[in-house]
């Protein structure tokens, strides 16, 4: 029963950012892509204050896996980096702490290309 619980909780707070990102769709006249920034830049400013780690804990991969889990690991990562090594780590702790993710997106990207018959829609 525990393990439907961690199935339901990311379930939901997985929908609730989907069910927000389509109300930002249908209601304003902001782009996808400014939608998809702004859920980057959202994850950056609650995880540098702190605020994001309790809703991984609580929720799982429904609070780590979307663009928000990104920016909050970013933020993370330049924390722990300027911790370590001063000023240097704003500039290398975001992607030493993304570069797993990083490498998977462009690896799966590449397979898929190769697989598949890219072009344009006709």
């Amino acid at each position: 029963m525990d393990l439907f619980w961690e199935f339901a909780k990311a379930f939901l707070v997985g929908g609730v950012f989907c069910a927000i990102g389509q109300a930002l769709i249908d209601y304003t006249k902001l782009t996808p892509a400014r939608i998809l920034v702004s859920y980057v830049v959202a994850g950056v400013i609650l995880g540098g204050l702190g605020i994001y780690q309790p809703l991984i804990d609580f929720a799982g991969a429904g609070a780590s896996v979307p663009l928000t889990g990104f920016g909050a690991l970013l933020a993370k990562g330049v924390k722990e980096a300027v911790a370590e090594d001063g000023i240097l780590g704003i500039f290398t702790g975001g992607l030493t702490a993304s570069a797993a993710g990083i490498t998977a997106a462009v690896l799966f990207g590449l397979v898929a290309a190769l697989i598949f018959k890219p072009g344009d829609k006709s």
